[in-house]
């Protein structure tokens, strides 16, 4: 027991702050959108949140508006963001981009689709199926389990991957449908060596 408490990985993950994307009600990964003057301030105060947790590493997608997330968490522990191709949004193909509010209805079915039905081969378009971003996403996340036993790390990512793939690993399922991820507010998730445990789904 005392063996599986000190190996026992803790993350703070935590969905990017406000974006323009998120603000111009765009769809799709958009790796180049930047946090909105809003979302800089909330950044700001996740950084404050997690001022006392023994940060040991700050991992974040590749997308600008969640390194620019993870930064300010980075530079108040004194280390750098790791940045992680798989951990970025869901790609929805040639849509990426779209304001069409038909397109963001079907993403959010699709999502839905993956996290309650466990229909994982569907797909907006041409874009990623439920499966792609599963693997990547859970692939990364043990990655970063893996390499930091008995530390606490934070994780930037993005609602729609973070939600598939931390509704699976923690063994939530549709509970967490209705419950979209807040703007950078940071949970946790542990994880032993074998099992992932989510204890509180922020709303």
């Amino acid at each position: 027991m005392t063996t599986k408490r000190r190996r026992r990985t803790r993350l703070w993950c935590l969905r990017h702050a406000e974006s323009e994307n998120v603000t111009a009600a765009l769809a799709g990964a958009l790796p180049n959108a930047p946090l909105t003057e809003n979302g800089h301030h909330q950044a700001l105060q996740a950084a404050t949140t997690l001022a006392h947790e023994p940060i040991a590493r700050v991992y974040s997608s590749t997308a600008l508006r969640a390194r620019q997330t993870a930064q300010p968490l980075a530079t108040a522990h004194g280390i750098e963001v790791d940045a992680l191709d798989g951990l970025v949004e869901i790609g929805i193909g040639h849509h990426e981009g779209s304001s069409d509010p038909a397109v963001r209805a079907r993403t959010a079915e699709v999502l839905r689709s993956w996290v309650v039905d466990d229909h994982l081969d569907e797909r907006v378009a041409d874009g990623e199926t439920g499966h792609a971003v599963l693997s990547r996403t859970t692939t990364a996340l043990e990655r970063i389990a893996r390499q930091h036993p008995g530390e606490t790390v934070a994780v930037v990512g993005h609602v729609a991957s973070l939600t598939l793939a931390l509704s699976r690993l923690c063994g939530l399922g549709a509970s967490v449908w209705g419950a979209p991820l807040p703007h950078a507010e940071p949970f946790l998730v542990e994880h032993d060596g074998t099992h992932w445990r989510c204890s509180a789904w922020p709303a």
